[in-house]
């Protein structure tokens, strides 16, 4: 009988090495590579041979020319949310394997549950290793959907079982909650352990692919921020999905980090109810308060995630520093690029603000990433320092370098558009943005501008 062998993995990057090396050559991490046992090849072609067993036959694949294939879109199941379908590129490829990551508590669990009940034409197994069958029960109750024979649950943490069911089931999918509860006898250590979980994820990989049974993995994150096991998780999915928002607000976001069937700038914004997770088609009457008029420092921008323009309120605080170094904070806004708009400021504005304190916030706790948000910024940061608000009906949007430019954007279009549907009457536009589109089919009055004194002076005067 094969030994197993011994081999060193970063648990940062996924780098093999046959042994402990303090510094990963992949990543430069310290101290990141984790001891883990690999199966003997006996082992591995009896799991290839039980995945494969769970579903359909093996296909035989053999080489092609590039012009001998055949030029067709991938077919797409419909998950009935039109949120999700958009992250994922317009549905769930057949065949794929998803990996679902978020905080603890953020809604995972009631995201994919309430997902797969609006899926009744789908024969759906939901492996649960968290949860009893009971408690599921309890969570399905207070969401509405129609009852249904072909949705199974199970609840079993042994990959060896799963199977096993899975080819008496014989599902259309097959949700794992979560990927780190799951264990296999091929490996000797605790679920969980970053042996277990690539040899899990690896095996229901290999079944996904010659099943056609497309797999949805449900991942825990780290203190840290990122999906919890081995960084080879994510390489050996299709489709990495982001589930992220704070617990203190009713909103979810749903990002794509990867994904090889669709784009990964796209968007998905939900909002937590009793009744479950609720599709928010506007995201612009969710994001923007309707009662800070007369405020200063707060400045409305149009911003574009994947392909869809929403309105973010930008929000600045500005304050003489209390202790000798002044505080730079930015939340939901990259605070490098923070400091980078407050040198712009100080250096070809004028104003001084080496002795202030700086707060920036995206109002809901939204993370913004578009580079149109500078111009808010800016402009939220100066109605705070000389505490004068900002008109109300004023939107703007606009990049801006290192030299005081307002730079163009893309899609001004969509954004001129979605502002002027939810009733702004003045917007900010780089002048560059000009050139291109009929200015005579929008009814708000356009201020284009090429430098950030201009902007300021359309907004102060």
């Amino acid at each position: 009988m094969a030994k197993d062998k011994i081999a060193y993995v970063c648990s940062n990057c996924g780098q093999e090495s046959p042994k402990w090396i303090g510094k990963c050559p992949a990543c430069g991490q310290w101290n990141t590579f984790k001891e883990i046992r690999v199966a003997a090849d006996t082992k591995q072609q009896a799991a290839t041979t039980a995945a494969a067993s769970a579903g359909h036959a093996l296909r035989k694949n053999k080489a092609l020319k590039l012009s001998d294939i055949s030029n067709h879109d991938d077919p797409r199941i419909d998950m009935h949310d039109d949120e999700l379908n958009r992250v994922l590129g317009g549905g769930l490829v057949p065949g794929s394997i998803v990996l679902l990551g978020g905080e603890p508590g953020i809604g995972k669990s009631t995201l994919s549950l309430q997902t797969m009940l609006r899926m009744p034409e789908k024969r759906i197994l939901y492996v649960s290793g968290e949860e009893s069958a009971h408690q599921l029960k309890m969570r399905a109750n207070r969401i509405p959907h129609e009852e249904s024979d072909h949705f199974l649950i199970l609840c079993e943490n042994s990959l060896e079982h799963i199977y096993d069911h899975i080819k008496e089931v014989q599902p259309e999918l097959v949700v794992i909650d979560s990927i780190q509860t799951i264990m296999t006898e091929d490996v000797e250590s605790s679920a969980g352990s970053i042996a277990q979980v690539r040899e899990c994820a690896s095996s229901l990989l290999r079944f996904a692919k010659t099943s056609g049974v497309p797999v949805i993995l449900i991942g825990h994150i780290t203190k840290e921020g990122t999906l919890a096991g081995p960084k080879i998780l994510e390489h050996i999915v299709d489709t990495v999905i982001q589930f992220e928002g704070d617990q203190h607000y009713m909103y979810r976001i749903l990002r794509s980090i990867k994904n090889r069937f669709g784009s990964t700038a796209e968007l998905g914004i939900y909002e937590m109810q009793q009744s479950g997770l609720r599709q928010v088609s506007n995201p612009s009457e969710l994001l923007l308060s309707q009662d800070h008029d007369g405020l200063s420092g707060i400045a409305i921008s149009s911003a574009i995630e994947g392909v869809r323009p929403f309105l973010v309120e930008t929000q600045a605080l500005v304050s003489t520093a209390a202790y000798g170094t002044p505080q730079r904070s930015a939340t939901g806004f990259d605070q490098r690029r923070l400091n980078m708009l407050l040198a712009v400021l100080e250096k070809r504005v004028g104003f001084k603000l080496m002795q202030k304190d700086v707060f920036i916030n995206i109002a809901g706790g939204l993370r913004v990433t578009d580079l149109a948000m500078d111009l808010s910024i800016i402009a939220a940061v100066l109605s705070s320092n000389v505490d004068t608000p900002i008109e109300s009906g004023w939107c703007m949007c606009g990049e801006v370098g290192l030299s005081g430019e307002v730079r163009p954007v893309n899609r001004i279009e969509q954004r001129i558009a979605e502002a002027e549907k939810l009733g702004f009457t003045d917007m900010i536009i780089p002048k560059h943005n000009l050139q291109g589109f009929d200015q005579k089919k929008f009814h708000i009055r356009l201020h284009p501008v090429r430098k950030v004194e201009e902007a300021l002076r359309e907004l102060f005067g």
